[in-house]
């Protein structure tokens, strides 16, 4: 079952090497970032899968590989071939920054997937062991102001603080009732993965509800006229007898 979760953005200037002189403007996006995997990465988990959207859905073995060619500079993670999309990319990035852990796996959902196969992949990816952490590679609202890449939306600020107070109260309920036609519209790229983490985190037929989850957000900013979020989930430990 999932035990916890740490949410990411993925914008390709996070790395350094593609931010050159401006890589300052996200060290606190980046601090986050490391203390969301760090806290993950404590939970002890048998099974640590990277998840994010790509253009089409795909599974990757842990020693797949990645690289930021197409952004700029030929940054390159994991030992294999660079098949991995953006999100799984930076993901593993993050993963090296905070320490080198390696994932078990990678799971790339479909940016356009329906809700319920969004939901559904999360409940497998939670059945793959007894201690299941996610890192969730996802984006807010890109049409925040008149230079965001979506350009502006007026009603984004409301849906990107919607999304800010869903991931810091570990809102399941929230997450899973993103609609997939209002996240495209408000450029939402980290929707179907939002949907991913409620799938993986909805309760059991064993549990009274879906309030299981502890949760920090402990980044929430639109640096580029983009919702940056970074948050962490715990699933808490039971306490003595």
């Amino acid at each position: 079952m999932l035990v916890a979760a740490a949410v990411c953005p993925h914008p390709p200037l996070i790395v350094p090497e593609l931010a050159g002189a401006a890589a300052a403007e996200l060290d606190g996006l980046r601090e986050a970032c490391v203390a969301a995997i760090t806290s993950l990465l404590a939970s002890r988990p048998d099974v640590l899968v990277v998840v994010g959207g790509a253009p089409a859905a795909g599974s990757y073995d842990a020693d797949a590989g990645g690289s930021l060619a197409a952004w700029g500079v030929d940054v390159r993670v994991g030992e294999g071939d660079p098949v991995l999309p953006l999100s799984l990319t930076i993901g593993r990035r993050l993963l090296d920054m905070a320490g080198g852990a390696a994932p078990s796996a990678y799971a790339a959902v479909a940016s356009d997937a329906p809700a319920a196969t969004c939901e559904q992949t999360g409940r497998e990816l939670a059945g793959r062991g007894r201690r299941v952490a996610l890192l969730v590679m996802a984006d807010g609202c890109a049409t925040l102001t008149v230079k965001s890449p979506g350009y502006l939306q007026p009603d984004a600020e409301a849906h990107n603080r919607a999304l800010a107070r869903a991931l810091g109260a570990a809102d399941v309920a929230a997450l899973a009732a993103l609609d997939p036609d209002e996240a495209e519209r408000l450029w939402i790229g980290g929707r179907a993965a939002f949907q991913v983490l409620a799938g993986a985190a909805r309760p059991g037929p064993r549990d009274e509800d879906g309030d299981r989850f502890v949760a920090e957000l402990l980044y929430d900013d639109a640096p580029y006229g983009v919702g940056y979020f970074v948050a962490r989930w715990r699933l808490p430990e039971p306490g003595p007898a």
